[in-house]
């Protein structure tokens, strides 16, 4: 519990899924900390990591602008794509921002610390490490892929990920978010690019193994080409488990409503399936399984519902911490 009486929230992860559950979350008394993968090597993100030697900004930004309450107009400057013919072609304006701000104060945990001031964000933004990563993959083959954009289009099945430099240190606020969390989430997002990048930041993955918060894991809707065709909402678990080697996870939050036919035939095209959530499997790993409908269909992608998540999270929430401070 926060100094405000407020149940605190640590959510992990990155990619689209993050910043559509954060706009949810925040509508609720809780305070957030969000941790952010910094694994992305592509788009803008990945040519300014390049060009100035900086973590990507792009998965931190999205975060930023969910939880950010500003006028509509400065958040959609922030979020700004440039289309135009020169270098700035396909640079979000709130990533130059980041990276202009990073250059000022030496330290991109501060230009995250002084955007969030700007944007009046309600709750914490922490990267999961203070400098860049690379994710490599190691292929079912023993072949390796480099490179989080890359993985996905290696046409081969992942046996594991994991991280270089050796190095990496998480942040001193990260490790407190973490162990001070009445509830830590996981996802939604890419299973293998988007959130276990953030568990394998040593001493990171240790303290939420470790951590007496319930941990809750957001089931992707749908399998993803490239990284989990043909998984179950258990195979998800056990990749979890054995990056991690330990049983970690509380309790899972599936979809149980039928995904429309239409919507399944377009997203065959992309070698993708709905997630099935084998129940059987799920209790033996002695999960706690909610399941309802919170599925929603927005400009023709499917999304999880952020006003249905956050409500189901928050009373998860309300009755973990009832039980704990009881205790």
């Amino acid at each position: 519990m926060s100094d405000y009486g407020q149940p605190r929230i640590v959510v992990i992860g990155g990619g689209t899924g993050l910043p559509v559950l954060l706009r949810g979350l925040k509508q609720f008394p809780v305070e957030i900390t969000a941790i952010v993968t910094v694994a992305d090597d592509g788009g803008s993100s990945g040519r300014i990591r390049e060009d100035l030697n900086i973590p990507p900004p792009g998965d931190i930004r999205n975060v930023l602008a969910a939880l950010s309450d500003v006028e509509p107009l400065v958040e959609e400057m922030f979020q700004h794509r440039f289309k135009t013919s020169n270098e700035l072609s396909g640079h979000s304006l709130g990533n130059l921002i980041l990276a202009a701000m990073t250059s000022i104060t030496g330290n991109f945990v501060y230009a995250i610390q002084e955007m969030s001031k700007v944007l009046n964000v309600r709750g914490k933004v922490l990267p999961a490490a203070n400098q860049s990563v690379v994710l490599h993959a190691e292929m079912e083959d023993g072949t390796v892929v480099s490179g989080e954009s890359k993985i996905p289009y290696s046409g081969k099945k992942i046996k594991r990920v994991f991280l270089t430099p050796e190095d990496i240190r998480p942040l001193p606020e990260t490790l407190q978010a973490i162990r001070q969390a009445d509830l830590i989430i996981l996802g939604p997002g890419s299973l293998y690019t988007s959130i276990l990048p953030n568990l394998l930041v040593p001493k990171l993955g240790d303290e939420v193994c470790r951590s007496s918060a319930k941990k809750v894991y957001i089931c992707n809707l749908m399998t993803q080409a490239g990284e989990t065709h043909g998984f179950s909402a258990s195979d998800h678990i056990k990749a979890f488990y054995e990056h991690m080697d330990c049983a970690f996870i509380n309790t899972i939050l599936v979809n149980n409503k039928e995904i429309p036919q239409d919507v399944q035939l377009r997203y065959k095209e992309e070698l993708a399936s709905p997630v099935a959530y084998d129940m059987p499997q799920l209790f033996e790993l002695d999960l706690e399984v909610v399941h309802a409908d919170i599925a929603n269909l927005e400009n023709g992608a499917l999304r999880h519902d952020p006003k249905k998540v956050a409500k189901i999270l928050y009373n998860l929430l309300i009755n973990e911490t009832k039980k704990r401070y009881k205790a």
